[in-house]
């Protein structure tokens, strides 16, 4: 499945095109032993090709009508094609009482809110690779203390084992981008380590109220919330509390 399309701008388009990384990709992702494998962003089907040889059931998701159009020809009893953005799209569907592995080379430019949608469904997904730039990848990885430690480390890590795999260079993308890549593995949790937030929007409200203004105490980063601050935290920054400390935080109201 080979085509050539005009990487577009306003899809954020990079297509991957180096043998090696699709193969180390597909070595990781382990496509055989999937229930059922979906696909954001397919692109020039650099993945797509490789996926379909083996997954017992693949699904794609594509924004653009052009390379939806050329993908929709292949399409099968095995091969789905839904054109849409994934932002904006159900995945529940798609479950049918099947885990879902759901894999992609994600545009930079929507990467944090997508992977925000998809932690909708957690329960859903046995595992997520990505494709992401170098430095997304470091602050879903990244504990307390790191500079890159912030909102994004501890809603993912709430939610998913986060295992960074291997770094990308811009020369295994067309058009190449200016930053370098990183192919992570995302694992729900089936035995999370933290005890469940009793209030997933107080929680989310907190962590993001913290960073908002990182550098102050959050005794005045969280003033506008309703909430009684320990005197073992009132003095602390938000890059200094670990995954627990914030559900901690949440949890006693």
């Amino acid at each position: 499945m080979t085509m050539t399309h005009q990487a577009r701008k306003r899809f954020g388009q990079n297509f991957l095109q180096d043998g090696p990384v699709i193969a180390r990709i597909i070595e990781a992702i382990q496509p055989a032993r999937r229930a059922h494998v979906v696909e954001i962003g397919p692109g020039q089907a650099a993945l797509t090709t490789p996926l379909l040889a083996v997954a017992k059931k693949l699904t794609v998701v594509e924004i653009d009508r052009d390379l939806a159009a050329y993908l929709q020809q292949k399409e099968s009893a095995q091969f789905k094609v839904i054109v849409g953005d994934a932002l904006k799209l159900d995945f529940s569907p798609l479950s049918q009482g099947e885990k879902l592995t759901v894999v992609g080379n994600l545009p930079y430019n929507i990467s944090t809110p997508l992977l925000f949608h998809l932690m909708q469904y957690h329960s859903l997904i046995d595992d997520l690779y990505f494709m992401l730039q170098k430095e997304v990848v470091e602050r879903m990885a990244a504990g307390p203390r790191d500079s890159a430690y912030g909102r994004l480390s501890v809603m993912m890590q709430y939610f998913c084992e986060v295992t960074p795999l291997f770094r990308v260079p811009p020369h295994a993308f067309l058009p190449m981008p200016k930053v370098d890549s990183m192919v992570v593995h995302l694992k729900p949790w089936t035995h999370s380590p933290y005890p469940e937030v009793k209030d997933f929007g107080r929680f989310s409200r907190i962590v993001h109220d913290a960073f908002s203004q990182r550098r102050k105490t959050l005794r005045n980063a969280l003033s506008q919330l309703a909430i009684t601050l320990p005197e073992a935290y009132a003095k602390k920054r938000a890059e200094e509390l670990s995954v627990a400390e914030f559900i901690e935080l949440a949890n006693n109201k």
